[in-house]
């Protein structure tokens, strides 16, 4: 039983082609209508034009990545309600489509963060990364965010203006541009001023406040995902730590533990990301992968490499500090286990993730960080002959 080997596009805009997923031997696309602003309808007729697209050039659209938490259900203020309604009738629009699997997160105002997108790598391809020194200049000496200095040490605070001194103009441009601006798939993109007012909506809302917004959230929309055979799956907080002050609550197994007690029906489920899960060391990954491996509806297959400091960058997909053979050994036997239930899930999707600008891509002018071609064809390649030698060995 094979994982079903899917690409992230990002629409008719992407540099990426539907024609070169097919290429790199994927059947299916992960995509999502980012051209319609968070809160708002995703539409049938938009639905239907995409997947009509995609199918066109020999695809299927496996999974929604991602159906966006607007920040108005985070902190459930002002119109959240009538937004949580929206967000049902795009479930049931997707659904009326034929797409059954939508992954989110909860993360609050920040997506996925990266201090620098083009870390040189010994073989002269380029990473993301992500460096904890860096963030750090970023919140005490450029974002000089109210009260940040109680969240460090006095040796980090006082290394932060050091290492402020030493940028240079483009260096604090950079650092501003990634974690402000965002990367591929992210959801806003902020100046630093609308950064501070959005920071001012989570003032007094504490990683338990968070949480509780998380459950009744779901409480509201799992039931229509049970009816509709929906398949919600959530993604871990990437990086799994609070940053800047916020709180991030969906970043280890006690995290889903608590989702799942609260919430319990397996459309309720986890977009399980070995990268973002990786990164902590106290994250055991096969173990959170046993834990819930019934509810595993979608996987982000990458490693990353990280280091005592907090600092991590994207590695090769099958070294770092992820055991890919474990992984991809326990996804092959829950899938098994799913056949023989005879479960319509069967075949989990897959996508690897976040690969390096490498070859040709170095020289193009156009890429989006972590999602260039040749990367990924090399990952999903090195993913499917791990995949096709440990069915052939259990």
């Amino acid at each position: 039983m094979k994982m079903t080997q899917t690409l992230r596009w990002y629409g008719p805009n992407d540099p990426v082609s539907l024609m070169d997923v097919r290429q790199a031997g994927a059947t299916g696309i992960v995509n999502a209508l980012h051209h319609i602003p968070n809160g708002d309808i995703w539409s049938v007729q938009e639905i239907q034009k995409r997947k009509d697209e995609i199918e066109t050039a020999g695809l299927s659209w496996d999974v929604v990545e991602s159906l966006p938490v607007h920040e108005k259900i985070k902190t459930r203020t002002a119109d959240f309600q009538q937004i949580i309604e929206n967000y049902k009738v795009s479930m049931q629009n997707l659904a009326s489509c034929g797409i059954y699997v939508i992954c989110y997160n909860f993360m609050p105002i920040l997506d996925w963060t990266r201090t620098r997108l083009d870390m040189p790598l010994d073989n002269g391809s380029l990473a993301l990364e992500f460096n904890a020194s860096e963030l750090r200049v970023f919140d005490l000496q450029i974002l000089k965010r109210e009260g940040a200095e109680k969240d460090y040490s006095s040796a980090e605070v006082e290394q932060a203006k050091r290492k402020f001194k030493n940028l240079s103009l483009s260096g604090i441009q950079r650092i501003s541009d990634n974690v402000l601006k965002g990367l591929p798939g992210s959801e806003e993109v902020y100046s630093m001023e609308d950064f501070n007012a959005m920071l001012d909506t989570y003032k007094g809302i504490d990683g338990d406040q968070l949480r509780s917004h998380l459950v009744q959230f779901l409480e509201e929309i799992i039931p229509l995902a049970e009816s509709l055979g929906i398949r919600m799956c959530i993604h871990p907080d990437d990086p799994p730590f609070t940053l800047l002050g916020l709180p991030r609550v969906v970043s280890t197994m006690e995290d889903y533990q608590h989702i799942f007690d609260q919430v319990p029906p397996l459309s309720n489920g986890i977009t399980f990301c070995t990268g973002s899960l990786g990164v902590r060391s106290d994250n055991d990954l096969p173990a959170i992968f046993d834990a819930f491996a019934d509810r595993v509806h979608f996987l982000h297959l990458r490693s990353t490499k990280r280091d005592a400091q907090g600092n991590f960058f994207e590695a090769d997909h099958l070294s770092g500090d992820v055991d890919m053979f474990e992984i991809i050994t326990r996804v092959i036997k829950e899938q098994r286990r799913r056949a023989s239930e005879k479960r319509e899930d069967t075949s989990i999707p897959m996508r690897p993730d976040h690969g390096h600008q490498m070859l040709d891509d170095l020289l193009k002018p156009k890429i989006n960080p972590g999602y260039s071609a040749i990367g990924r064809l090399r990952g999903l390649a090195e993913l499917r002959g791990l995949e096709w030698g440990i069915n052939k060995m259990i």
